[in-house]
């Protein structure tokens, strides 16, 4: 008799169920050993706990893309005006992909390439998203080896960014608390009733804007940044070499042994950043003026509500903020056990990103809120330069102004956001050794870390040079945003229309014996595809020239970053042609349709479980209706 298919919510971590008795999927005694003894030679790897998993996902989503990333978008979109679109696209696009993307990684024990068996003819999205990845992660640990650099300085006393230097010119500011530096004279208690004075005296010689002295050390002492790339970018600065170096050897040491090594590191990564988030949101809500911030950070300027460009930001920071559409979620469910509850994890984790994100936001905001307090002007959106600075610009500023042992604080959040760009980086290269072990399953998990850590360090030395911030904002709009808006949308109509979401959802009730509820369902097959075509139709039509800091690339730039937003989209089609030509069939006809159909071998990786599968479904489709528009209401409403 065939067993049901039990809530994996009510199974143990001992595989028991809620009546004490051993859990049995589909299958049992002999036929369970039979099973064991098929697939013990290619045997995937498994987390060794659920909650690794979980941890994992957590260290993953919750990371750069939040406390980096998010405040400095928030601040170029508005403030408050970019807040309600980012809940909105959270809701509608974030939550449903990365659940779906949770489900066929889990479903099928694949990685972000191979999962594309269930259309051989869309391989070229996996392998389009794992070229992005890779580019985000090469990326990503420039970053970090800014902030390794940062911790290192942060032992020195006074921290080196609290003060001015005198060749940084008058227009500069300590970010120790209420002084400014005007040549050799200190001005104090500056406020809105006389600043326009202080201004204009302090710039007309200068025609610059009054800069703090965090922001004057993060663009002159360590990025040494060039005005322009028109003779190139410069050569890399070897103490940013180091922390580059440190940062990828870090990277190695994780993931060298697989989810063996990275699920135990997932504890420390996902759980210790919060601790230092809970000190520094205290620290920036107590500093005077830190209201005027938060408020600006909470209240919609409702004109811009309806502007595209704010909506266009929103989704792509979910894309981060989330990493979904990157492949990572894929690669990190393909290693849960087959009835993991990836449900309940999908809602952990996206709800923790949001509120982590929020924490942040409330944290940055509180800081240029005192900024502008200090400096007496009611602009809170002006006064620091966005991008990717602002995390090394803001948040040093406020530790400056911490009168107890500030080196301590800054140390200890310096470390929490290396650890935050590890936990993100680590899934991104995890994912790209996955989908080329999936292919080349021969290679060793070590070898395969070695060569991509090494190569990465190479690639990165780019980023690390006096015009890296030029290089890496073009590598992130055009490697990474466009490339994964435009795969995110093949990615849904794929899932959600060729495989079928009347499909997924019996996939997912199968696996987990969750019944999929008509929110996912419409969600998958209309309102995110939808809304995400939508936002690409407006990016073409009102695209403008990429530019740093208000400065135009070179031509030659902008011919790379279009050849890498080329060389990620073009799998696409060059793998269709490819799928179609080894298909199998008579005719042209018959190629195309077997190419957009799943493998024989596609389903769980367990034999039995895919047998019992494969009859299950075998039974679904003899009892349905054939007909066009039935399928199409059957795909929406099952």
């Amino acid at each position: 008799m065939e067993l049901p298919h039990e809530n994996p919510a009510f199974i143990g971590d001992d595989g028991k169920s809620a009546r004490g008795q051993p859990r049995v999927l589909r299958n049992s005694g002999e036929e369970a050993k039979l099973s064991e003894n098929d697939s013990k030679k290619n045997e995937r790897a498994t987390w060794g706990k659920g909650v690794e998993f979980l941890f994992s996902c957590i260290a993953m989503s919750v990371g750069l893309g939040n406390v980096w990333r998010f405040p400095f978008t928030a601040l170029d979109n508005g403030g408050g005006a970019f807040l309600i679109p980012y809940l909105i696209v959270l809701f509608l696009i974030g939550k449903p992909i990365y659940y779906l993307e949770m489900a066929i990684g889990q479903f099928s024990s694949s990685g972000s390439v191979k999962v594309f068996n269930l259309c051989p003819a869309m391989k070229g999205i996996g392998l389009g998203q794992a070229f992005m990845v890779y580019l985000l992660a090469t990326y990503y640990e420039s970053i970090c080896a800014l902030i390794a650099y940062y911790l290192v300085q942060s032992f020195r006393d006074p921290l080196p960014w609290s003060y001015c230097r005198p060749e940084w010119g008058s227009n500069c500011f300590d970010s120790a608390p209420r002084s400014w530096l005007d040549g050799t004279k200190f001005i104090d208690t500056v406020r809105t009733a006389n600043w326009s004075l202080v201004y204009s005296n302090l710039t007309k010689d200068y025609n610059k804007r009054i800069i703090s002295s965090s922001e004057f050390y993060f663009v002159k002492d360590v990025l040494r940044e060039k005005d322009n790339i028109d003779d190139g970018i410069g050569l890399p600065n070897w103490e940013l070499v180091l922390g580059l170096l440190v940062s990828w050897t870090t990277i190695f040491l994780v993931v060298h042994r697989g989810v063996k090594s990275s699920g135990k590191a997932s504890y420390f990564l996902a759980l210790f950043p919060y601790v230092i988030m809970a000190v520094l949101l205290v620290r920036a809500v107590t500093l005077p003026g830190s209201a005027d911030g938060i408020i600006f950070f909470i209240k919609p300027d409702w004109s811009k509500i309806l502007d595209p460009k704010v909506w266009y930001a929103a989704v792509t920071q979910c894309f981060y903020s989330l990493s979904v559409c990157f492949g990572n979620i894929i690669m990190y469910a393909s290693y849960n056990k087959f009835d993991h509850n990836i449900h309940r994890d999908a809602m952990i984790v996206t709800t923790l990103d949001t509120f982590t994100s929020l924490i942040s936001g409330f944290t940055i905001f509180g800081i240029l809120g005192n900024l502008a307090y200090e400096i007496g002007t009611d602009d809170i959106g002006t006064v620091v330069k966005g991008g990717t600075g602002l995390a090394f610009i803001s948040y040093p500023d406020a530790i400056s102004k911490f009168k107890t042992l500030p080196q301590i604080f800054s140390v200890l959040f310096f470390l929490m956001l290396f650890i935050l760009g590890i936990g993100s980086n680590i899934a991104m290269t995890s994912c790209t050794i996955t989908a080329i072990r999936d292919s080349f399953p021969h290679i060793k998990q070590w070898h395969c870390a070695l060569a991509i850590s090494v190569i990465s360090f190479f690639i990165g030395l780019a980023y690390v040079t006096p015009g890296g911030q030029f290089i890496l904002t073009l590598v992130d709009f055009y490697g990474a945003s466009m490339i994964a808006l435009i795969l995110g949308i093949l990615e849904l109509y794929v899932l959600g229309w060729v495989y079928g979401v009347d499909r997924l959802c019996t996939d997912i009730e199968f696996m987990i014996g969750h019944r999929v509820g008509n929110y996912w369902r419409w969600c998958w097959a209309l309102i995110t595809p939808g809304i995400m075509t939508l936002i690409l139709i407006y990016f073409y039509a009102t695209y403008e020239s990429l530019t740093y800091n208000n400065v135009h690339y070179p031509s030659w730039a902008y011919a790379l970053g279009w050849t890498i937003t080329a060389l990620g989209v073009l799998q696409v089609p060059i793998w269709a042609i490819v799928a179609i030509i080894r298909q199998p069939g008579e005719s042209l006809t018959e190629k195309v349709h077997g190419a957009f159909r799943p493998v024989s071998n596609w389903g769980p990786s367990d034999p039995l479980l895919r047998e019992q599968y494969n009859k299950d479904l075998a039974h679904d489709n003899d009892s349905s209706n054939t007909s066009c528009w039935s399928k199409i209401k059957k795909n929406l409403t099952g």
